[in-house]
């Protein structure tokens, strides 16, 4: 299972790799030299698992830092908290959505050089922020330049970690998981040091610069093997600027057709019922999951706690999710789990709801630090699960068209989460509700996916005990074995 993913993501990393639905040929000389060689699960793949826990820690966990200066942007624009929260809500939206895109850049340009566009493109968008005078302006800056950038620096880093790694696949996942958490640690006291001394605009400036590094990291990045693309002889199609308009376009819209096909997995919904089910219960999850990382912050400083002590509880969350996810990544790659991962994904989901109806007990730290200890450890397991359990319900071939179509899918209710938590703020003045309605939003998501996974795998057990009714109930037929002796041909019939 596990090869087969190797070889998917090789493709898609391999600016120069032939496809066979973009009209390319297989020839003898492709069959007997492979296109990648194997993975070396170590040497030099062990600087690109650095890289890409960096590249995790810049950019998953950004938009839950926001929170630092989100009572800034509410004084210098003049906004709601409905209006503010929209900055990381199109940022993580963004974030999600841009997965297709950032699938055909990789198909044409590679893994390295698409991180380091994304290096460029959100370190860019920090320096614009800075210097905004609107929050419609900061919408486009932070959210979505940002936003895409991150987009195309994590996804290509995950993906070519799968060169690297193959029997130790597990173990590196597991270890590039803690980057998300290694950014929750670290980016809240950066951004409280850099708000301290600079301001909401310096730090963005700052903070731009920062995200530059991944750069760096997606230039340690190297493809395993170079080739060189075959070149068309004159026997080949003719290229596009020789034909016809209507050839060009009907040739351009064929390509498109293909690149979305690839990308996007909407058959699935007909054909997969687990598939379908587990899209809209990780789509209704989103509408609450996220939202407690930006509204903490602004809740335990509304109600007088200071920032140093509300950036601390993300902080406490980054550190139980570095020291939790590697052994659960380990713990349940075990034999035991399999066929079980979602059920033990549900559960951990719906501890997670239940947590967020601590922070409707008291404001106070000691109250935010249990609610956090409790809410970091049910994270950890449904970070280190949410892709195990896609990997289970389809085909490792569909595995990167579905993922592409979830990210879209997710992408809707991250976006819209947020603006629903401020506007409820703004009609009720109170931060409790917000931490409530994801309780109850998360908690009904996680109930949905136990229920109807045990309704299909009950289901899928009747039928497998009928057909074994049916084959134990068939009469044995009478059939002859016939055997040639040296002499004569003699037949033995049995019944």
């Amino acid at each position: 299972m596990g090869t087969r993913l190797h070889h998917r993501s090789e493709e898609q990393c391999d600016p120069e790799n032939e496809k066979a639905d973009m009209g390319g040929t297989v020839t003898p000389l492709t069959q007997a030299h492979p296109a990648q060689p194997d993975a070396p699960d170590g040497g030099w793949g062990w600087v690109v698992l650095v890289a890409t826990i960096l590249v995790l820690a810049l950019t998953l966990a950004f938009p839950s830092c926001m929170g630092i200066f989100y009572t800034d942007l509410q004084i210098e624009f003049s906004a709601s908290n409905s209006e503010t929260s929209w900055v990381p809500s199109i940022m993580t939206a963004v974030l999600h959505a841009g997965g297709p895109l950032c699938s055909v850049l990789v198909e044409h340009f590679g893994c390295r050089a698409t991180v380091m566009m994304g290096g460029v493109l959100s370190g860019s968008g920090m320096v614009a922020s800075s210097f905004t005078h609107s929050i419609l302006e900061l919408y486009f800056t932070a959210g979505v330049i940002t936003g895409l950038g991150f987009c195309f620096s994590f996804q290509p880093a995950v993906t070519i970690l799968g060169h690297y790694f193959v029997r130790r696949r597990a173990f590196a996942n597991a270890m590039s998981s803690t980057g998300t958490a290694l950014g929750l640690c670290v980016l809240p006291f950066l951004g409280h040091y850099l708000h301290t001394k600079l301001g909401w605009r310096g730090s963005f400036l700052v903070l731009g610069a920062v995200l530059l590094n991944c750069c760096v990291c997606g230039a340690v990045m190297r493809p395993l093997e170079k080739r060189k693309k075959a070149k068309e002889k004159n026997n080949g199609p003719k290229p596009l600027a020789e034909q016809g308009f209507k050839k060009q376009m009907w040739a351009m819209w064929r390509s498109l057709v293909s690149s979305f096909h690839r990308h996007m997995a909407f058959d699935l919904f007909c054909s997969n019922q687990r598939f379908c089910v587990y899209t809209l219960g990780i789509t209704w999850m989103m509408l609450g999951f996220v939202v407690p990382l930006v509204f903490l912050v602004p809740y335990a400083t509304d109600n007088g706690m200071e920032q140093s002590q509300a950036a601390l509880l993300l902080s406490i969350l980054g550190f139980i999710n570095i020291f939790v996810r590697p052994p659960a990544g380990l713990l349940f790659g075990l034999a035991w789990f399999k066929g079980r991962h979602v059920y033990v994904f549900s559960i951990a989901l719906l501890l997670n709801g239940l947590s967020n109806s601590i922070c409707c007990i008291a404001p106070t730290f000691s109250v935010l630090v249990v609610y956090v200890l409790m809410y970091g450890l049910s994270m950890s397991v449904v970070g280190s699960l949410m892709f195990t359990v896609l990997m289970d319900i389809v085909e490792m071939s569909r595995f990167p068209s579905a993922l592409g179509l979830l990210a879209i899918m997710e992408s809707i209710t991250l976006l819209i989460g947020p603006p629903l938590a401020g506007s409820l703020v703004d009609s009720t003045g109170l931060y409790t509700y917000v931490f409530l309605a994801c309780s109850i939003t998360v908690v009904l998501s996680a109930l949905f996916l136990m229920v109807s996974f045990y309704i299909l795998d009950r289901r899928d057990a009747a039928r497998k005990d009928a057909s074994a009714t049916e084959v134990s109930a068939v009469t044995p037929e009478a059939f002859t074995v016939c055997k040639k002796p040296a002499t004569e041909t003699e037949c033995i019939t049995t019944v």
